[in-house]
């Protein structure tokens, strides 16, 4: 499989038979060139999306007008985006599974928020979540925006994933320190992915942290469109 880095916490992950686009924001992510954007979206077989946030959902209907691959997350995101013309959307919810093409993806929690702007400000989307992702014997865990969290340890145990890309910038998220702790303490990964970081100055600028604090586990700090090979 390839994992490649969008910038912020967009990814796009070619794995079995798909080429799956979370969270793509391509229209002002300071880390992706316009030139990068055909690139990023070339392929897409499949959308998914962890919340409302704009830096997660603002070019969802650009995105999946361009490259007619279904869009799937939490039920009311999912109904608020279908009333605005976005076609062909799936919604569930904690604990579902869908399948695209040999891969399954079950949402799980995160703990964070889920909006979008509104007329008279923020409207609230349902639960923020993240992805447990199967294919290729391997399962990745999507953590989407959060914080460290309880429900860490049965999603760590039950669903076992070997590969963490996890929200790790502060701020609006978990720390590197946060994420180390969450990833020694909750789970058994093999590798693991920053992202949600480097953006803007309020995050953090540099995965070390990260690194120091997981001996042992490949912490791979990712450059915008270069394949992570696994």
């Amino acid at each position: 499989m390839d994992i490649i880095w969008l910038g912020h916490g967009s990814f796009r992950i070619e794995i079995e038979d798909q080429i799956l686009l979370v969270d793509p924001w391509l229209t002002g992510n300071p880390m992706l060139d316009d030139a990068q954007h055909e690139a990023a979206l070339a392929g897409v077989t499949q959308i998914l999306v962890t919340h409302g946030h704009f830096d997660h959902t603002q070019d969802l209907k650009m995105v999946a007008e361009k490259t007619g691959a279904p869009v799937a997350g939490m039920v009311e995101l999912m109904g608020y985006f279908s009333a605005r013309g976005v076609e062909n959307t799936t919604g569930f919810n904690k604990g579902g599974t869908i399948r695209c093409g040999k891969v399954d993806v079950t949402m799980v929690p995160a703990s964070h928020s889920s909006s979008v702007d509104g007329d008279a400000g923020p409207v609230y989307m349902g639960a923020e979540i993240g992805f447990m992702i199967k294919g290729e014997g391997r399962t990745i865990y999507v953590s989407g925006d959060t914080d460290i969290m309880a429900d860490m340890d049965w999603m760590g145990d039950y669903h076992k994933p070997d590969i963490g890309i996890l929200s790790a910038g502060g701020h609006f998220t978990m720390d590197m320190a946060g994420a180390a702790y969450a990833a020694k303490r909750y789970f058994d990964f093999k590798t693991v992915i920053p992202c949600h970081y480097r953006t803007f100055d309020a995050l953090e600028q540099s995965a070390q942290v990260l690194i120091d604090g997981l001996p042992g586990v490949d912490v791979i700090e990712p450059e915008v469109l270069k394949p992570i090979s696994l």
